[in-house]
């Protein structure tokens, strides 16, 4: 326990500070943050801009009673240890399916089912590279387990650290080679290495390669010949790859961990934009509002990206160095979202009833993949559009009323910088052709929409802060990771300026649902506090 922690001779110590901490975003990572603050005895505030929290988790109506999840859809970091420490399970945290499978559409029919670790073609006849792929990802999951242990910590500096830096990067070391030798020097081979070759080097391509290589490039603006994208598809194989689905929806799963927050004693302010982060002599004093309130604190957490923390807190507290590293973060979004309202149940052709609950992903085969990204480079909307889709109310029925159901799809390779340039016509479009790629592997589809929800990626920056319209605030790629993320020099939470630090997704470990970057940055900020008590 770290207790109720307060800067000897601060402004809290001496009861002028409206608060300890007040933390910008009320995204899952914010509250995560908050909620650990408020149980170690802080004072602690969470504004946010949007008229409800949950951020990336929020949710949508479509049409009267069918909710859809507005941007993630599925949870495939959020662990148990981290449920527990928030207490997400005293506040209806609970899935509605635990380990979703996942099917490799194809379009010519011939379906590929992955579940539990095992792979076969749809209609349950095995599938050539069952064993293989088996082989493959019982190593690489083996290997994210490594990963995922230092995902719960701030990485260690590589200088300036000190001895207690040494020491956590000297326990990674040993955890590493404790695999074996043979272990460590695969994963030194596979980290680094790109995602295409890796694959292809062990299994055909193919819809199985596919879902591996989009698993590595979901979200980013990058190909599956992008160095370094094994270390993606290794971070997402956390937890032993399962993917959950909440119960009650991703809108669920955002009032619990604000149930959380408010139960440990944080205020929540929502329609509250933040215009300045205020600062006197390189140390924290509070906050502005944009309608020109003004709040004390000692400290202040900002789930957004670098550039626009930096802007608030105003550049000139930072050296050109440290601004440059920031400007060449790589921030250019590629993901739209996509929710459809249907009035029947969708049916895949060639799929059981059964499996049309479950996560599909329509990735024809790496090299699909690798013309998908070339599309996007030039901005151009995709001509055969690859895309993960789920449909939470064939196994949660709670979401929508009336027999309707909702799709979910995350589209890969929008380009932010459209050529044509986005507008009505534009999302539009993009519309028509993710039901239309629905449409030929689930014949009907296209007639059964009653409802559409397009958001482009700049709709995404516009309505989430995001960078870009990057759902992750920066790609998730090897020089952009661990000790590297979000930049040189503030990879372990804290800004230069006094009592300010990251902990959104632009920090370590990274996006995705896993309230990491939040309770990792709060960690930082206990942690500094008792040293300067001690």
């Amino acid at each position: 326990g770290t207790g109720n922690l307060k800067r000897p001779g601060s402004r809290a110590a001496c009861g002028m500070s409206n608060y300890d901490t007040i933390i910008i975003g009320a995204g899952h990572n914010g509250l995560a943050a908050a909620t650990r603050l408020a149980q170690s005895g802080q004072k602690v505030l969470v504004l946010e801009q949007a008229a409800t929290p949950g951020g990336a988790i929020a949710q949508s109506e479509l049409e009267p009673g069918v909710f859809a999840p507005r941007f993630a859809h599925l949870l495939m970091g959020l662990g148990t240890p981290e449920i527990k420490a928030l207490g997400l399970q005293d506040h209806g945290c609970t899935p509605a399916v635990s380990d979703m499978p996942t099917i490799a559409l194809c379009p010519t029919g011939r379906h590929v089912v992955l579940q539990g670790g095992t792979v076969h073609y749809a209609d349950g006849t095995p599938h050539p590279d069952a064993a293989q792929y088996q082989a493959l990802t019982k190593r690489l999951t083996k290997f994210a387990a490594g990963i995922a242990q230092i995902s719960r910590q701030a990485p260690p500096a590589l200088t300036g650290g000190g001895w207690r830096q040494a020491l956590d990067l000297g326990k990674i070391g040993l955890n590493m080679r404790l695999q074996g030798k043979d272990d460590l020097r695969e994963f030194m081979r596979v980290a680094l290495s790109n995602v295409y070759d890796a694959v292809l080097d062990e299994i055909t391509d193919g819809p199985l390669a596919g879902v591996l290589g989009f698993d590595a490039i979901l979200g980013g603006h990058m190909g599956p010949r992008a160095p370094g994208t094994m270390l993606s598809l290794l971070t997402r194989m956390r937890e032993g790859a399962r993917r959950s689905l909440p119960k009650g929806g991703m809108g669920a799963l955002a009032a619990s961990f604000t149930n959380a927050a408010i139960a440990a004693g944080v205020e929540i302010r929502c329609n509250s934009k933040v215009f300045e982060i205020s600062v006197a002599n390189d140390q924290v004093t509070g906050i502005v509002l944009q309608d020109g309130s003004r709040l004390a604190c000692d400290q202040v957490l900002s789930s957004l990206d670098p550039k626009t923390t930096m802007h608030l807190s105003h550049i000139l507290h930072y050296d050109a160095e440290m601004v440059r590293r920031v400007r060449h973060i790589r921030t250019k979004g590629a993901v739209a979202k996509v929710n459809l309202a249907l009035s029947n149940a969708p049916k895949i052709t060639g799929l059981d009833e059964s499996l049309a609950a479950a996560r599909w992903v329509m990735a024809p085969s790496m090299d699909a993949l690798e013309l998908g990204y070339n599309g996007a480079k030039y901005g151009r909307l995709p001509d055969d559009v690859i895309f993960e889709a789920v449909v939470p109310s064939l196994s949660d029925p709670s979401i929508t009323t009336g027999g309707h159901h909702v799709l979910s799809a995350i589209v890969q390779y929008v380009p932010y910088e459209l050529k044509q340039g986005w507008d009505t016509n534009s999302n539009t479009d993009l519309g028509n052709r993710v039901i239309a790629a629905l449409d030929k592997v689930a014949p009907g589809l296209a007639d059964s929409v009653t409802a559409r929800e397009v958001i482009s990626p700049q709709d995404i920056e516009i309505e989430t802060g995001a960078p870009g319209g990057h759902w992750h605030h920066g790609e998730l790629i090897a020089d952009q990771m661990l000790m590297m993320r979000p930049a040189p020099g503030m990879e372990r939470y804290a800004l230069p300026v006094s009592g300010l630090f990251l902990c959104g997704a632009s920090a370590h470990p990274g996006g995705d649902v896993t309230a990491l970057p939040g309770l990792n940055a709060a960690d930082a900020v206990l942690a500094g506090l008792k040293r300067k008590a001690a």
